[in-house]
């Protein structure tokens, strides 16, 4: 393999500029009044819903995606490590900044589209939980400002952005839990994708596309990374990405 490409998981990134521990998180939530104390009913309101859907509970891991245009955001999961994913719940995304387009520099509002893990459980948040993403990843970090690329994107509750996927306080609390069971099942690393649109819903793809015909950078960028959600359509497994020196996704 040429060595201008590294190779990497997309739930475990080269080169992580963000490290924590279950020890750490756990002392977080230990120490936060509110609304931490309330996990354990979310928990058990989590097992009945998995129940309800002939799903196994604890779940062993769990993935993300979220759909900007359509303000969805999808909760996928594994019961056993062989197995594909399995649809668990999808939210409403309530609020969110920006248009079509990744996001490459502090203040444009913009939500960052590509390929992320949860880096942060923030028991404290100032929007009820939060959940850091590790923006900029080391593709943003090649096409980016190299200065100024922004940071600080969370999944979190209320319903505000600058930037940030907000999907209000009851779903937060769920995603926050269910994050926090597979962490401790010992998924460190708990993959998120930010797509622009459905690429398979006509009327959002429509949207795109009108909305990038001009924009030929925009073109390629989406044809980089719709090459993922096809392939999890396909196998409901995540790919193996690669990242080439020009910060592009390439599936291996």
């Amino acid at each position: 393999m040429k060595k201008e490409v590294f190779i990497f998981f997309v739930c475990l990134f080269i080169g992580l500029s963000v490290s924590y521990s279950q020890n750490n998180y756990l002392n977080a939530s230990k120490s936060a009044i509110r609304p931490i104390d309330a996990l354990p009913k979310v928990e058990d309101s989590l097992a009945k819903q998995f129940a309800a859907q002939k799903l196994v509970w604890p779940p062993v891991s769990m993935y993300i995606r979220s759909f900007k245009y359509d303000r969805q955001l999808e909760v996928w999961i594994k019961s056993d490590a062989s197995s594909p994913y399995k649809l668990f719940k999808t939210y409403k995304v309530c609020m969110q900044s920006g248009t079509m387009g990744p996001k490459r520099m502090e203040g444009d509002y913009q939500v960052p589209e590509g390929f992320y893990y949860i880096n942060d459980f923030n028991a404290n948040s100032t929007y009820h939980l939060s959940l850091g993403l590790n923006y900029p990843n080391p593709s943003d970090k090649i096409l980016s400002d190299p200065t100024r690329p922004g940071g600080f994107i969370y999944i979190h509750g209320n319903c505000v952005s600058t930037g940030c996927i907000a999907i209000s306080d009851a779903p937060i609390e769920e995603v926050f839990a269910l994050a926090s069971v597979v962490k401790s099942n010992g998924q460190e690393f708990i993959p998120v994708h930010v797509f622009p649109v459905r690429y398979n819903n006509k009327t959002s793809l429509d949207y795109l596309n009108n909305t990038i015909k001009d924009n030929l950078s925009l073109q390629l960028f989406n044809k980089n990374i719709k090459g993922v959600f096809d392939f999890f359509e396909l196998k409901k497994e995540i790919p193996v990405i690669l990242i080439n020196k020009k910060g592009e996704y390439v599936i291996n």
